[in-house]
């Protein structure tokens, strides 16, 4: 099929609030239109194929990836965000490939150690102007990313950039006004932070149960729970607790997505969205749960963290993560032809040298800023 065809069939199959391929603002360095590819499905592939996106896999999520093979790192975290993302998408009749473009995107510019790294770094960097994963994200797609000669990052489109930069909500700060600070993003970059919230919502309780950091009658505390643990065991009778663990958290992964999806099919109709136009003019976004299931997730992420992103494990992984990212950013800062040549060149070149360390940091995985700091810090450690 080419892409004409396909951009023809999203004018007919689309909602008239959903963002059409051909009706894109375009790339900041023009590039002509692929044969056989819409513009936000070669968005889609050039996040795959990044730098940035492989390193996901030893990102930590909420356990650091020597925990063990079963827990989610930021790379599954990212996948099951896109399946998640497509399902919402398909069923409000949005642009599916635009709406897994941008939740792809989300965490590229995550730190080592997940947010206790991210915490870490934003204090370091508070002189020089702070840290956010967000933003690092997009710095990543617009700059950091060597992939092509005639111009740096991915250059990908206005939609997605926008999306990657107001998908979690304040529109109207410093670093993004460019992408029209007094609009609402576009419904599809809208679902992908619900999207992500589901993901990690429903992955950390598989994680900490198999992990025993949660203990299931501790479960009982929280509705969502609740109510589909006891449906799960209606319907699968004598099942040990493997299956019944996994039958619950589908469920409750089930329950919101529908209830998102209901709730705002609702909104649209009382709304009367007609147009792209329309969404963007609902501040803060149109998109959101149904009370009753706001209420319930916000019990469910109360819980969540005051028994799974606090446990002594994840507690004392951060206090291992201010200790290594710490004392690898002040040794660089003290010398940064500590870092490789490649980097340091950047340096040279007159680029801000704390926004150079924090870059290179931020990119490291788990296990290389591991062994960065062990070669910084143990005399013993080969250099």
């Amino acid at each position: 099929m080419r892409r004409e065809e396909y951009e023809a069939r999203e004018r007919e199959s689309l909602a008239p609030w959903a963002m059409r391929s051909a009706d894109s603002r375009g790339r900041e360095h023009p590039e002509a239109e692929h044969p056989i590819r819409t513009a936000f499905q070669r968005d889609r592939d050039r996040i795959i194929h990044s730098t940035a996106f492989r390193r996901l896999e030893y990102k930590t999520q909420v356990f650091v990836n020597h925990e063990g093979d079963y827990y989610r790192t930021r790379l599954t975290h990212t996948v099951e965000g896109a399946q998640v993302t497509r399902t919402i998408a398909r069923a409000l009749r949005l642009n599916e490939d635009l709406a897994e473009a941008v939740v792809l995107a989300h965490d590229l510019g995550h730190t080592p150690f997940g947010h206790a790294g991210e915490k870490v770094l934003d204090g370091l960097m508070e002189p020089h102007g702070g840290f956010e994963h967000n933003l690092q994200s997009l710095r990543i797609v617009e700059r950091l990313e060597e992939r092509y000669a005639a111009f740096p990052g991915l250059n990908l489109t206005w939609e997605v950039r926008e999306g990657i930069a107001k998908h979690s909500g304040d529109y109207d700060r410093p670093s993004i006004r460019r992408f029209d600070p007094a609009l609402a993003p576009c419904l599809e970059a809208q679902i992908a932070d619900f999207a992500d919230e589901i993901a990690y919502n429903c992955h950390d309780i598989d994680d900490g149960l198999q992990s025993a950091m949660l203990r299931a009658e501790s479960m009982d505390e929280v509705e969502l729970w609740r109510e589909h643990f006891a449906a799960a065991k209606e319907g699968s009778p004598g099942a040990p607790f493997s299956i019944l663990r996994y039958q619950t958290v589908r469920r409750i992964l089930d329950a919101m997505v529908s209830d998102l999806v209901r709730h705002t099919e609702e909104e649209i109709r009382e709304r009367r969205i007609s147009s792209v136009a329309d969404v963007q003019a609902v501040k803060p976004r149109l998109a959101g749960y149904g009370p009753e299931m706001h209420r319930k997730i916000r019990e469910l992420k109360k819980f969540l963290m005051d028994n799974l992103y606090t446990h002594v494990r994840v507690t004392r992984m951060g206090m291992k993560a201010r200790t290594v990212i710490t004392g690898i950013f002040r040794t660089y800062m003290d010398e940064p032809r500590q870092m490789p040549p490649h980097v340091h060149a950047q340096v040279e070149q007159g680029q801000p040298v704390a926004r150079v360390i924090a870059d290179y940091v931020a990119g490291m995985t788990d296990r290389f800023a591991l062994d960065e700091y062990s070669k910084l810090f143990d005399p013993l450690e080969k250099v």
